[in-house]
């Protein structure tokens, strides 16, 4: 607040000091529009008051306020500053909005992508969701986990397409994830019954879709993970997801599936195969899992983000810190913006 103030102060001392024909006392003017990019319109209005009585006494000490030009002086400061506090109020309520989507935002992202817990058996757990849109929360990328009998199962998946469509299609997907995996003992019945849901999803929402003129493709990659207490193995099923990764002994490995399945929501296809493959996953070991909004992220030069060379660097670091390594990594390689969401989870058996 002393900074308009001493404008104000300034302006004034020096009009008064300088001869008749001077007249600096429009520069007031300054005052109220430095307020407004720190205060709200109260505040900016207190200032634009005094600013404007700093105005009349200037035009007393300079020939009386009679005059034509002193009181358009005051006349042009008074209708600036309200122009000036009329846009405060237009931001504050501009801000109050934002502010009540935000909030929106974080409870939808609350509801559907559930914080996962550091721990899950014995796993070691950190996950992270980078939306490219600035006040975005939730998007078409999906994780989420859940305990079972004999360990831990989890899924992440990306929705093709943007936008409250591919939320809702992320919506479904997982609260049929949280049901069905306690429902299926193996991953190719848990898949199944997946795409069986998710199909009856899409026929539901296709009605409405076509009245909004959306006729795009809807599906689903997803990876599925078994990953038992007992046994140092992870077992996976991919439908069309990018491998993960694992970080064992200071190496990455790919774990490639030889038999990839296509994505869920492929409705047209019979006679789908879902296989499972076994990966060994040790003590100290950690797994990697990300959407391609990470691998097909690119710099100014349209080069891909090298993601298994990055994460050589960082092998031996615990979950969090691999994941913020990983982030600051990423925005620093596009420039700073996405272009697409992503999803990290990291794992690490202990």
């Amino acid at each position: 607040m002393l900074i308009p103030l001493a404008f104000i102060v300034a302006i004034s001392s020096i009009d008064i000091a300088s001869p008749p024909y001077v007249h600096l006392g429009p520069l007031l003017v300054v005052a109220p529009a430095i307020t407004a990019s720190f205060a709200g319109a109260r505040l900016t209005a207190l200032i634009g008051f005094t600013a404007v009585v700093a105005q009349v006494v200037i035009g007393i000490f300079h020939g009386g306020l009679g005059t034509t030009n002193h009181e358009a002086q005051v006349a042009a400061l008074l209708v600036v500053s309200a122009v000036i506090v009329f846009y405060c109020r237009v931001r504050e309520r501009h801000g109050r909005e934002l502010t009540h989507v935000r909030s929106v935002s974080e409870a939808v992202q609350e509801v559907l992508l559930r914080p996962l817990p550091p721990r899950l058996g014995p796993l070691q757990v950190a996950a992270a969701y980078l939306a490219a849109e600035d006040e975005a929360h939730v998007g078409g990328d999906l994780y989420a986990a859940t305990r079972v009998a004999h360990g831990t199962r989890l899924i992440i998946g990306d929705v093709r397409g943007k936008g409250l469509a591919a939320v809702g299609d992320s919506a479904h997907l997982l609260g049929a994830f949280r049901e069905l995996a306690h429902h299926y003992q193996d991953l190719p019945a848990l898949a199944s019954a997946l795409e069986e849901s998710f199909c009856r999803h899409l026929a539901e929402t296709a009605p409405t879709d076509e009245k909004h003129g959306e006729h795009t493709e809807r599906f689903v990659t997803a990876l599925l993970l078994d990953i038992p207490d007992a046994s140092p193995v992870v077992r996976t099923t991919i439908c069309g997801h990018p491998p993960p990764l694992l970080l064992h002994g200071g190496l990455v490995d790919l774990l490639h599936p030889r038999e990839p399945a296509p994505p869920l929501g492929m409705c047209g296809l019979r006679d789908t195969r879902y296989p499972v493959e076994t990966f060994a996953f040790e003590s100290g070991d950690t797994i990697l899992l990300y959407t391609d909004g990470i691998t097909e992220a690119r710099d100014r030069s349209r080069a891909f983000y090298p993601l298994t060379d990055r994460v050589s660097a960082w092998s031996t670091a615990d979950p969090p810190d691999l994941l913020r390594h990983i982030r600051h990594d990423l925005v620093d390689h596009v420039g700073g913006r996405l272009r697409d969401d992503a999803a990290l989870i990291a794992l690490r058996r202990t």
